[in-house]
């Protein structure tokens, strides 16, 4: 209902401004000799740009901040003890009166002391939601006003709306960057922090990986090595590569230079649609069908193949990455241009000649960014390898063996009550960090591959 609201009050403070400022910038140039400098569309975008900023901004703050309010405001309600209790029991006496407030229901019977702050915190939602909703309202009607008093002949309306998308532009561009460095920041700070119990050699170069919580009552650390994580992550993504970059990039060069159009307007659409499988239906089918399959082809050719192994996981994995090299391939190469081809063609090449000669190589940088893509994909998938990889995070070389990675393990340690304070926990952001690091220098190493590229054939 609130999300109604406030888009129900953003949608017309925009129609009206926008058409406030475009009938306002027709009736002056037809009571005028003299032309506008803008067209009465940038009039109107220029209003309605001026009505609807300090009411998403009233908006926004309230967002920002409803949560901590609403929470003191709980807090005023209940007894003066219960500021005395530890932080997760502050948060559970919060989250009842939430509950009862929202109608959901707690368990046991509520204190009569929960009910009245509950009540009060209703009406405080109430009040408060009018109150910011009239706020947006009255200064989006005021910046309205204003806005339209500038209207003139001589406004450089168009100037401004380029200015005010230009700024919109770099503002959502500088979101991304902050978020990025956010990340990488937060990673690093609880990484930093597990290093504090943990050394650093130890966590990249140990071979055993076997974090014991204090539930286990052994009073030891645990033993935190990256090795046989890493080498499952990669171990499992190679055989995805090996699964999937032959079949995608074949299967793109097919579409795009053998098929026949009707061939291709059934067969593209059906590739991209494993593209939208969740993950969780790739893990059941890696379980299910993929799994019992390979081990019974194992014990057909006498070979000790587990249902749950790497190969499966990888398998599974590269058949769902197969749409993603297979589409980004396929609309690459049509990119190409034509004259490129028709003219190797003209000077006697056979078709995969030219595909091998022509083709591939010119298209090479965006195929290099889909198979890197791919592989991103493949090192942060998680559900398959819960399901299909045997959660095993032992160091082994044979594929048919269970094996585990880092993300599996990330999931592992969050699990449950996390205590942010050990090292059993602090060690999921290192290993974070260490997926960031790789992604990195994948990317990294694509660009070196591609420049060399351009640098052969420019």
């Amino acid at each position: 209902m609130n999300a109604f609201v406030i888009a129900a009050l953003l949608l017309v403070l925009l129609t009206i401004s926008y058409q406030v400022g475009w009938s306002r910038s027709r009736r002056l140039a037809g009571a005028s000799s003299e032309r506008l400098h803008s067209r009465p569309i940038y009039h109107g975008v220029l209003v309605a740009l001026f009505a609807l900023l300090p009411a998403i901004v009233v908006l926004g703050l309230w967002a920002l901040f409803s949560g901590s309010v609403s929470r003191a405001f709980i807090l005023a309600q209940l007894p003066p003890e219960t500021a005395q209790l530890s932080q997760v029991q502050l948060q559970a006496a919060i989250g009842r009166v939430q509950a009862i407030a929202t109608g959901f229901g707690v368990a046991g019977e509520p204190a009569p002391e929960e009910v009245a702050a509950a009540r009060a915190f209703e009406t405080f939602q109430l009040v408060s939601f009018l109150a910011v909703i009239g706020a947006a309202a009255a200064l989006g009607a005021g910046a309205l006003f204003l806005a339209q008093r500038r209207i003139g002949l001589r406004l450089r309306a168009r100037t401004e709306v380029e200015i005010a998308v230009r700024i919109g532009l770099i503002a959502c561009s500088t979101v991304a960057i902050l978020t990025t460095i956010g990340i990488v920041l937060s990673l690093l700070a609880d990484a930093l922090r597990f290093f504090s119990f943990i050394n650093p050699l130890e966590f990249f170069f140990g071979t055993t990986w076997n974090p014991r919580f204090q539930s286990t009552g052994t009073g030891s650390a645990g033993e935190y090595g990256l090795l046989p994580l890493l080498w499952g992550t990669v171990m499992i993504s190679l055989i995805a590569m090996l699964v999937a970059v032959p079949i995608g990039l074949m299967s793109a060069i097919y579409l795009s230079q053998y098929a026949h159009e009707r061939v291709r307007n059934v067969v593209k659409p059906i590739i991209e649609v494993l593209a939208g499988i969740p993950t969780i239906v790739y893990g059941f089918f890696a379980l299910v069908t993929v799994g019992p399959f390979l081990a019974g082809v194992g014990d057909a050719v006498g070979l000790d193949i587990n249902a749950t192994s790497a190969l499966t996981a990888g398998v599974v994995m590269g058949i769902m990455i197969i749409p993603f090299i297979s589409s980004l391939s396929d609309d690459i190469i049509a990119q190409v241009p034509r004259a490129m081809r028709d003219g190797s063609l003209g000077l006697g090449a056979t078709q995969s000649e030219t595909i091998r000669r022509v083709l591939l190589p010119a298209a090479l940088p965006g195929i290099v960014g889909a198979i890197l893509l791919a592989v991103s994909r493949a090192i942060g998938e998680t559900m398959i390898v819960v399901l299909a990889a045997g959660n095993s995070p032992v160091l082994r070389f044979n594929p048919a063996e269970p094996t585990s990675t880092v993300t599996v393990s990330i999931v592992n340690q969050l699990t449950g009550d996390a205590d942010f304070t050990s090292p059993q926990s602090l060690v999921a952001f290192a290993l974070g960090l260490t997926l960031f690091v790789m992604t990195l220098l994948l990317n990294v190493l694509a660009l070196y591959i591609v420049r060399k590229f351009r640098e052969q054939y420019e």
